[in-house]
């Protein structure tokens, strides 16, 4: 009997492995790179760097814990913007439960991008890396102390792709379109030797526009959708910028949003940027079935970061460039 209450368990924790999603954020495009490794060469300057943090449920159970740092800088750009190659790493941990249950990972990222006309950009990536899928057994209570779990951990490697197009016609407009996958090589993460779970693939595919409506003010509307396996995540909504100022040597903006995660969320989010900076607070209210236990608390997070680069001198009313 003791044998079997272990053995359930390890087929509950193999259950659960096989349904687990990617991470997942409610920022869409605040942190790109987490959404396609393509927009690792959208960037200013010779680097970036961020962090992110979320916490989700917590009025649930024990939180889901997800956290990421990210690390770009450019390798060569060719004069004029041309064209040019960028180095990303990508690194994130997120866990949940009394066991600890979750995942740990770090990706490296290369991508190239080309100019093709005045104003339009195309961005290419390949990102891979190793994945690590686990629990602690430690804090397992077990009917009989003796019992031990066979195997509590997994590793396995992970491959990706990304584009990105960038469309800039004018300094009062811009266009981002963005497709990528995940899980290329759909990694085995079974707990046991002798079975295959695997980690199905995941793609998605995401627009942005801005559009300089006033002369202080820009609106940004976004669509994404995202797949993986048989779950479809659809997310809509606009953001509006508040340039506070556009010195030589100070650039300040406001940006403020909420956008709709089809029949899971309505999130709100925030964000300061200020020259080298940006800063963004992302809540979650959450409207699925889950409502009545969760009291439409979903998740908070929160992003920094952190552009190396010296201060673009830009023209009164213009857009910044994702890269020049």
């Amino acid at each position: 009997m003791h044998r079997f209450v272990t053995y359930m368990a390890c087929l509950v924790l193999a259950w659960s492995t096989l349904q687990a999603q990617d991470i997942h954020f409610s920022q869409i495009d605040v942190n790109p790179v987490l959404l396609n490794p393509a927009y690792s060469g959208f960037f200013d300057g010779q680097g970036r760097f961020g962090l992110t943090y979320r916490n989700q449920w917590a009025t649930v159970s024990t939180p889901f814990q997800t956290m990421t740092a990210t690390a770009e800088i450019a390798l060569k750009r060719r004069r004029y913007q041309q064209d040019g190659l960028s180095l990303g790493l990508m690194a994130f941990t997120d866990r949940a439960g009394s066991l600890n249950y979750g995942s740990t990972a770090a990706n490296a990222i290369l991508s190239y991008y080309k100019a093709l006309a005045v104003g339009v950009i195309l961005s290419g990536a390949i990102e891979g890396g190793i994945g690590y899928t686990g629990f602690d057994p430690s804090h397992a209570v077990m009917t009989d102390p003796d019992e031990t779990f066979p195997t509590h951990s997994t590793q396995y490697p992970l491959l990706g792709a990304g584009l990105a197009l960038f469309i800039q016609p004018n300094d009062d407009f811009y266009l981002k379109i963005g497709a990528s996958g995940r899980n290329l090589n759909q990694p085995n993460i079974s707990f046991f030797e002798n079975e295959s779970l695997y980690l199905a693939r995941h793609y998605n595919l995401y627009v942005r526009a801005e559009y300089r409506a006033w002369s202080n003010v820009a609106l940004m509307p976004l669509a994404l959708l995202q797949i993986q396996d048989n779950n479809t995540e659809a997310i809509m909504g606009a953001d509006a910028k508040w340039f506070l100022s556009e010195g030589m040597n100070d650039i300040t903006t406001f940006s403020a949003g909420a956008h709709y995660r089809m029949l899971d969320a309505l999130y709100l989010n925030a964000t300061l940027e200020r020259n080298a900076w940006l800063v963004n607070l992302c809540y979650d209210i959450n409207l699925s079935k889950l409502t009545p236990a969760s009291y439409t608390v979903g998740a908070i997070e929160l992003t920094a970061i952190y552009r190396l680069n010296k201060q673009q001198k830009l023209r009164p009313k213009a857009m910044p460039c994702p890269i020049i």
